[in-house]
């Protein structure tokens, strides 16, 4: 995790350094729902390993953007959710998933 120092001077790059990957950006597409356990995660993310979702979910909790719950049960159950921070990307999001929408709507027409 980079200080705050340590980030780019300019909005729109540290967004995207904090956020810009499709693993990232899908992971918390998820959770803007509800929280999610480690496997549901996995197998709702078409293509990604284990190793690449351990690491993207350890970037994001380390950022502050999710939180990582550990549920004392046999055997332990582990919830990734949204924190407070995270919440707060939910337009963001919610912008790219219209924007989205329309660009697939403008190209059907073509």
């Amino acid at each position: 995790m980079l200080t705050k120092d340590e980030l780019p001077d300019c909005p729109v790059q540290t967004t995207v350094q904090l956020i810009g990957n499709k693993w990232k950006l899908l992971i918390l597409r998820n959770l803007l729902a509800r929280p999610w356990r480690f496997n549901e995660l996995r197998k709702s993310l078409e293509g990604i390993s284990q190793k690449v979702l351990t690491d993207n979910l350890r970037q994001l909790e380390e950022d502050g953007i999710i939180t990582r719950t550990i549920y004392p049960e046999v055997p332990p159950r582990v919830e990734y959710a949204l924190s407070e921070l995270g919440e707060s990307m939910r337009p963001i999001i919610k912008s790219m998933e219209e924007w989205g929408r329309k660009y697939k709507g403008e190209s059907d027409e073509r």
